[in-house]
């Protein structure tokens, strides 16, 4: 094999998840629109629920927690991923992804409209070895 060919089989080699090199990965819309219940369950309501006082509908809480789950699986930093609930919408900024140790975490920020008042709350999350998020506190 020549070094040319060598060369160009090693650069078909490179990972993009965000687990290895801390950059989004970009995925198919459809791939993209739902997450599984493990995956959301690891994010412990998300920011969501600090940021609804009479708390939140179900269906508008999953919409909430599947957005929040894919900014920080998939968006760009500084790039709003929007979701529209019955009663409420938002927004989620995720900040660049940094590593702590071996796991990669990201800041972010998670804004409400509900009932005509805007809220909202910034957190950090770090990705588990089965890729989901975990929120700290």
């Amino acid at each position: 094999m020549s070094g040319v060919a060598f060369s160009l089989a090693l650069a078909g080699c490179t990972s993009t998840g965000l687990n290895t090199s801390l950059a989004p990965t970009a995925l198919s819309q459809e791939t993209k629109t739902v997450a599984s219940g493990e995956l959301i369950a690891a994010l412990d309501g998300g920011l969501i629920t600090r940021l609804t006082s009479k708390g939140i509908a179900r269906g508008d809480k999953a919409i909430a927690l599947q957005k929040e789950y894919l900014a920080l699986e998939y968006t760009a930093p500084g790039e709003a991923v929007l979701w529209q609930g019955k009663a409420i919408s938002g927004s989620i900024v995720p900040s660049q992804p940094y590593r702590v140790g071996s796991q990669d975490c990201r800041q972010y920020e998670h804004t409400v409209v509900e009932g005509g008042v805007e809220s909202s709350a910034k957190g950090t999350a770090c990705r588990n070895e089965g890729g989901s998020w975990s929120l700290l506190s």
